[in-house]
């Protein structure tokens, strides 16, 4: 097994976790959604280095640390009438109906999200008949667009999941060729959507950050920096956030 060492130093008045593991290069990173600092350092790397690299990148580190503050955030749901809800990049206004059947959720009009439920249900169980319907719609979402860059890309995915992550949209383990894709993504624009599944994707072909990823998110997706800055200027979810 690899070794992992984890600690925690202050630089400049920020708190970075550091992380040193058997990588190859240094690596910062900028978590919602309180601007979480974690660096992510090859073994050998010395504290004094790694104070170095966090006060050049010390401006940068700030402003997405203002940026996450700025960033519109949803109120804790309550699931009630008329509460604001997303669904591929639209708001729909919330509309609870009690149900003796089956519970489902039914998108009307132009801007009318309708939830049915059991009589008396609460606040969490509304949400969880809700988040099943986001998995579902995801679910159906996913599958032609894999597929789609699977060809374009000449890769093949042994399997991907849905599943709620506080800290990426998506995930990518390339030895296991396995995806998983954010439920908060069932609330953004189709077009995000496929931003992250261009993304995991690619990692099957470049694992790393660096500047080859990059040329290739721009050979196949040249928009691609727009649409991440759109990815992350949608309201944050009422979450935790924790690792």
């Amino acid at each position: 097994m690899k070794s992992i060492k984890s600690s925690s130093i202050e630089v400049a008045g920020i708190q970075v976790d550091v992380v040193r593991k058997a990588i190859k290069h240094l690596h910062i990173a900028v978590y919602p959604p309180d601007g979480r600092v974690r660096l992510a350092a090859p073994l050998w790397v010395k504290d004094e280095a790694i104070r170095l690299a966090v006060l050049e990148r010390l401006a940068w580190i700030r402003r997405h640390q203002e940026k996450f503050a700025d960033q519109p955030r949803q109120s804790e749901r309550e699931m009630v009438n008329g509460e604001t809800h997303w669904f591929q990049g639209r708001k729909y206004r919330l509309e609870v109906r009690d149900v003796s059947g089956r519970e489902a959720v039914v998108l009307t009009g132009l801007a009318t999200m309708r939830l049915a439920v059991h009589p008396g249900s609460n606040a969490e169980h509304r949400l969880e008949v809700l988040d099943r319907w986001y998995r579902k719609q995801l679910k159906l979402e996913l599958p032609p667009l894999i597929a789609k860059w699977e060809q374009i890309l000449g890769v093949k995915a042994t399997s991907w999941g849905v599943r709620k992550m506080r800290t990426r949209w998506g995930s990518c383990n390339p030895a296991a060729k396995r995806l998983w894709f954010n439920l908060e993504l069932a609330k953004k624009p189709p077009e995000c959507l496929e931003y992250v599944v261009i993304h995991e994707l690619l990692h099957l072909i470049e694992r790393h950050h660096n500047s080859h990823f990059k040329e290739l998110m721009t050979q196949f997706l040249p928009q691609w920096p727009r649409i991440r800055e759109q990815l992350n200027e949608y309201p944050l979810a009422h979450e935790p956030w924790e690792l």
